[in-house]
């Protein structure tokens, strides 16, 4: 394999790191945010605005956003056929998520649901009075980071036979051996010995 070749295969494990990162980011902000509101009035306090974050009414959202996080983390530790399945697993869930903010979006929830996912606020018992379910961008927001969690995940298992192992060793047959001599000089020569070499001298003045 080429430098090149190994300089394009970590690029794109970079991209699979940060996509899956800046998805989990874009998730957990939206989630923390309000995606709806209404003006609903109240026995007491008289009308009021009652939001909901994303993560009230989609729970999925914070939920992916986690599972991309640790989907970084395994990355290190799994190869092979596991990674594959991992950027299955991710890919189903952004998706997923996506989809149903997507849902919401176009279908936004009634002033009572609106109303019922916050807490501390008793929904309305009759529809007068209340004000229009007005959504806020940060749905959206969701929406982007599901997209761009799903196209790191398809990269992941496109690219997954030529993506380098996270803590393997790249070296020449034999590095590993020289490495011990050079650390280890008693253990080198005690193997020199048992070879049949001189141990009081160098590996190639001993073959020689």
């Amino acid at each position: 394999m080429t430098a090149a070749a190994v300089r394009d295969d970590r690029r794109s494990l970079g991209l699979i790191v940060v996509g899956l990162l800046a998805g989990a980011a874009a998730l957990w902000g939206a989630g923390s945010a309000s995606w709806f509101t209404v003006e609903v009035p109240t026995a007491t306090r008289g009308t009021v605005a009652a939001s909901a974050t994303g993560a009230q009414l989609q729970p999925a959202v914070t939920a992916v956003a986690a599972l991309l996080v640790a989907a970084v983390a395994a990355l290190v530790a799994l190869s092979g056929i596991a990674r594959r399945l991992l950027g299955v697993l991710v890919a189903a869930g952004a998706l997923a998520a996506a989809g149903l903010t997507v849902r919401m979006v176009v279908v936004p929830p009634s002033a009572t649901e609106l109303a019922s996912a916050r807490a501390g606020l008793t929904a309305p018992n009759a529809p007068e009075g209340v004000g229009p379910v007005t959504a806020t961008p940060w749905p959206w927001l969701a929406v982007a980071g599901g997209v761009l969690a799903v196209a790191a995940a398809v990269l992941l298992v496109l690219r997954e036979p030529r993506l380098p192992r996270l803590g393997a060793r790249y070296s020449a047959p034999g590095a590993t051996e020289r490495a011990a001599d050079d650390t280890d000089p008693d253990r080198a020569a005690w193997e020199r010995l048992d070879a049949g070499g001189d141990p009081t001298v160098g590996p190639r003045e001993g073959e020689n």
